[in-house]
C-alpha cells in the first residue's frame, strides 16, 4: 500500500508539472517515499491549521511544491484538485514556490535556498521557549516536533552551517531534518563542486546523523521512530534517487528543473500499475489512507483541549494564556528627559526592556553584539528558559531563525546587529516582508556616525534598500522620547516587520510635542515659522544638525521649519492634506540624511546626502568632511 501512495504522489506532481508546462519534478518524486512514511508520524490537523502542538513540517527546498501541494491535498486541507491542475497560474492557491498565508498548510514561506532550514530551527526554538513557560515535570503542554525536508542546495548554502550550528548548540531534540541526498544539481552531479563529508560535519556540529536508503520504507519508518526519541537534533541522511519512477529521467539532473514530457509519464505510470491516460488520478484507497490524517489530527487536538483544562494545568495554562494575548497596555515606558543626551540605541535597550517585562513572549538576541547593539534584556535570563538568544556571529541564520520564532504562535521576537550587516540577512528580511511577519530587526550604528570604523562600517545605500522593500517599517528616531513613539507605532503595525535604525553617537532628547502629523503619520512638524520660506526635513542623528542649519538661515532673515521624519514608509501612506500639513507646499523643502537618501525627492526639492563611500576618523570629523555641519547645509540652503 505505501508504494501505491508513494507513487500517487508521484504522478500527482508529474502531473501538476506538465499541466503547467513548468517546475520541478526530479525532488518531488524522489522524495514520495519519504512522504508517504512521514505521513503516518505526522502530527497535524488538516481541520485547524494552527494548532498550537501540532508537528511543523519545513519543505526548505521550495521548488518541490508538486510535493507539497500533493500532500497538502492528499491530507485535506483546503487545496483542492482543481487548485492542483492550476499549479503555478496567476492568482491560483498553488504558486511556483509555497508562500506562507496564501495556502494553507504552508508554515512558512522558505524562498531561496538554506532559509528552511533555519526556519525549521526557529519553529524548534520556539517550541523550547514555549514549553519553558508552560511545560511541568509531569504535564508537556507542548511536547511536537520540528521536521524538515532539505536537498544538497540547502545544505551547500552558508546559512545552514550557521543554523545547524545554533541547533546543534541548544541540543534542540524536537528538529529532524530528512536530508534528499540524491546527489544532483542544476549543472550535474553534486562533486562537480562538493565533496564534504556531511555526516561528519553534523556530527561535529553535535547532532546525531542517521542514514538510510531513502526508498526502504522500513528503513525510513525506523529512522522516524528513532529520531522521535532523540536527545539532540537529527539528520537523516536519505540517499535517494531524482525523478525516481519515471522512465528514462529517473536519476538525471534534466528532471530537476523541466516537465517530464507526455510520453515519459505515460511509461512510468504504466510500469507502476497505473492507468496512462488518466491525469491527476488518486485511487480511492489512497485517498482514504492519506485522509485518515484529518481524523488523527482532530482527535489528537480534542484531546490536547481537554488535557489543558484539567485542574492539575490550570497554572500552566494560564502561562500559556499569557503568552497567546499579550496585553501591551502593561508596558511601562521609559520617559527621557529633555536636553540630556543620548544614542538611539541606548534608549532603545531601555525601551526593550520596558517591553520585554511586561509581555511574557516578547524575546530576542543579538548577532554576538548585544553590548553594542544595547538589546540585553537585563536579569531575564538566557534561552530556552531565558528571554535573551545567543545567536553568535550568525547574522543570516539569525534573522531566519526569528522569522520562524515569530510565527510559531505566541512568541513576538526581534533580532540585533549593526546596519551595514544588514546586507547578511537581506533575505530573510525580504521574505518577512513578503510574508507579513511581525519581526523586529534592530540595527544599530547607522551612518557616518560610526566613525573611526571607516567606511566597510559605515552604511551608506542601506537605509534607501529597505525603504524600497515592500511592506517594511524602517523607523530611524531622532531621539529618545521619540523612539518610544516609534515602539508603540511598531506595536501596532499588523502583519508587517519593522526596522529600527538607531545612532552609535548621543543625540540631543527633546519633548516629543508636534505641531503638525506624528510618528504613527511618518513624520511631524518639529518647528514653524510664520511665513516659512524653507522646510528643512530629517531623520535620526541629522534632526540636530536641521533644528542648527534652521537657526543660522533664520539669523540671515530666512524663515524655516523643521520636520522629522523617522518613516519614511508610514509618511508616502499619507493622503495628500496630511503631507501638505506637515511640509508646507508653499516652501522650498530641503531633506539632510547621511545617506544615499535619493527616495527623499519625492517630497523635497534639493536632497543633501550622500554619493560617496565615508572615511575613518572621529565621527565630527567625519561629518564636516562630508557636508554635514550647520554652517555646510545653511550655506548650501542659501545658494539654492
Amino acid at each position: 500500500m505505501r508504494q501505491k501512495m508513494a507513487d500517487t504522489i508521484r504522478f500527482l506532481s508529474a502531473d501538476m508539472i506538465q499541466k503547467a508546462n513548468s517546475g520541478h519534478p526530479g525532488a518531488p518524486m524522489g522524495l514520495a517515499d519519504i512522504a508517504t512514511v512521514l505521513s503516518e508520524h505526522l502530527r497535524h490537523n488538516p481541520k485547524d491549521p494552527n494548532w498550537l502542538n501540532r508537528d511543523r513540517l519545513v519543505f526548505s527546498g521550495g521548488h518541490a511544491t508538486g510535493l507539497v501541494y500533493s500532500l497538502l491535498h492528499l491530507w485535506g486541507y483546503d487545496v483542492s484538485m482543481e487548485d492542483l491542475k492550476n499549479f503555478r497560474q496567476l492568482d491560483s492557491k498553488t504558486p511556483g514556490h509555497p508562500e506562507y498565508g496564501h495556502t494553507q498548510g504552508v508554515e512558512i514561506t522558505t524562498g531561496p535556498l538554506g532559509q528552511g532550514i533555519a526556519n525549521a530551527v526557529g519553529f524548534a526554538m520556539g517550541a523550547k521557549y514555549t514549553a519553558s513557560k508552560v511545560n511541568s515535570d509531569t504535564s508537556k503542554l507542548i511536547d511536537h516536533k520540528v521536521y524538515c525536508l532539505c536537498g544538497d542546495g540547502d545544505l551547500q548554502e552558508g546559512i545552514s552551517y550557521e543554523a545547524c550550528a545554533l541547533a546543534g548548540h541548544q541540543r534542540l531534540d524536537n528538529l529532524v531534518v530528512i536530508y534528499d541526498s540524491n546527489a544532483i544539481t542544476i549543472e550535474g552531479k553534486t562533486d562537480l563542486a562538493w565533496s564534504e563529508d556531511v555526516k561528519g560535519r553534523f556530527e561535529a556540529q553535535k547532532w546525531e546523523v542517521i542514514q538510510i536508503d531513502g526508498h526502504d520504507f522500513e528503513q525510513i519508518d525506523e529512522a522516524f521512530t528513532k529520531a522521535k526519541a532523540a536527545d539532540k537534533p537529527v539528520l537523516i541522511i536519505a540517499d535517494t534517487t531524482i525523478a525516481k519512477g519515471a522512465d528514462k529521467m529517473e536519476g538525471s539532473h534534466k528532471s530537476h528543473g523541466a516537465p517530464l514530457g507526455e510520453e515519459e509519464i505515460a511509461t512510468a505510470k504504466k510500469k507502476a500499475g497505473f492507468d496512462p491516460e488518466k491525469r491527476f488520478y488518486v485511487p480511492e484507497d489512497v485517498l482514504e489512507r492519506f485522509r485518515c490524517a484529518v481524523e488523527k489530527g482532530d482527535l489528537a487536538q480534542k484531546e490536547w483541549n481537554h488535557a489543558i483544562k484539567q485542574a492539575p494545568l490550570l497554572e500552566q495554562n494560564e502561562a500559556l494564556k499569557a503568552l497567546m494575548e499579550p496585553d501591551y497596555a502593561k508596558i511601562e515606558w521609559p520617559g527621557f528627559e529633555a536636553g540630556a543626551k543620548e544614542a538611539t540605541r541606548g534608549s532603545n535597550g531601555k525601551i526593550l526592556n520596558a517591553i520585554s517585562k511586561a509581555i511574557p513572549g516578547f524575546i530576542g538576541g543579538s548577532a554576538d553584539l548585544a553590548p553594542s547593539n544595547k538589546t540585553e534584556l537585563s536579569g531575564m535570563g538566557d534561552f530556552p528558559n531565558g528571554k535573551n538568544i545567543r545567536f553568535g556571529i550568525r547574522e543570516h541564520a539569525m534573522a531566519a531563525v526569528t522569522n520562524a520564532i515569530n510565527l510559531y504562535g505566541p512568541l513576538r521576537a526581534f533580532s540585533a546587529t549593526f546596519f551595514v550587516f544588514s546586507d547578511y540577512l537581506k533575505p530573510a528580511v525580504r521574505i518577512a516582508a513578503l510574508s507579513g511577519i511581525e519581526h523586529h530587526f534592530i540595527w544599530t550604528h547607522d551612518s557616518i556616525g560610526v566613525g573611526e570604523d571607516g567606511p566597510t562600517h559605515q552604511p551608506i545605500e542601506h537605509l534607501s534598500q529597505f525603504r524600497a522593500l515592500p511592506n517594511f517599517y524602517v523607523f530611524r528616531p531622532a531621539d529618545a522620547n521619540e523612539n518610544v513613539e516609534a515602539w508603540k507605532t511598531a506595536l501596532r503595525i499588523k502583519n508587517a516587520p519593522t526596522g529600527f535604525v538607531l545612532s552609535r553617537q548621543g543625540l540631543t532628547v527633546r519633548e516629543y510635542a508636534p505641531l503638525a502629523g506624528s510618528v504613527a503619520q511618518g513624520a511631524y512638524l518639529l518647528e514653524r515659522d510664520e511665513n516659512a520660506q524653507i522646510t528643512l526635513i530629517a531623520s535620526g542623528s541629522e534632526v540636530d544638525l536641521a533644528l542648527e542649519s534652521a537657526k543660522l538661515l533664520r539669523q540671515s532673515g530666512k524663515k524655516v521649519n523643521v520636520v522629522s521624519a523617522p518613516c519614511y514608509d508610514l509618511l508616502v501612506e499619507q493622503d495628500k492634506a496630511t503631507v501638505e500639513s506637515i511640509i508646507d507646499p508653499n516652501t522650498a523643502t530641503v531633506a539632510i540624511e547621511a545617506g544615499s537618501a535619493n527616495e527623499w525627492y519625492r517630497f523635497a526639492d534639493t536632497v543633501i546626502g550622500m554619493d560617496s563611500f565615508g572615511a575613518s576618523g572621529p565621527a565630527a570629523d567625519v561629518f564636516e568632511k562630508f557636508g554635514f555641519t550647520a554652517q555646510a547645509v545653511a550655506q548650501k540652503v542659501q545658494g539654492l
